[in-house]
């Protein structure tokens, strides 16, 4: 995983500081391989209650606070999109 220790307390703190102290956040993407370069910070997010604002609040400050670009997915607990399914079997739970 291609995240400091900071990084990783950056995103838990903010993700549950704005989304939801229930939120479970788990990256995925490019990320995950130790052998890649660059690239942004792929977040899947799974609350009890996605909302869009605060979702835009979240991405813009961990695009702050970390300097780098992030994709942020929120979706409700439970949800089986091709892209939940993608993040949760790929990906890396913080």
């Amino acid at each position: 995983m291609r995240l400091t220790p900071a990084q990783i307390d950056t995103i838990q703190s903010t993700v549950h500081a704005v989304l939801g102290e229930d939120a479970q956040v788990t990256l995925f993407g490019s990320r995950v391989n130790d052998q890649q370069k660059g690239g942004d910070v792929d977040l899947y997010v799974e609350t009890a209650q996605p909302d869009l604002m605060k979702k835009i609040r979240c991405k813009v400050s961990l695009q702050d606070q970390l300097d780098l670009p992030v994709d942020l997915i929120v979706k409700p607990h439970g949800d089986r999109s091709p892209i939940a399914l993608i993040a949760k079997q790929q990906g890396i739970r913080l």
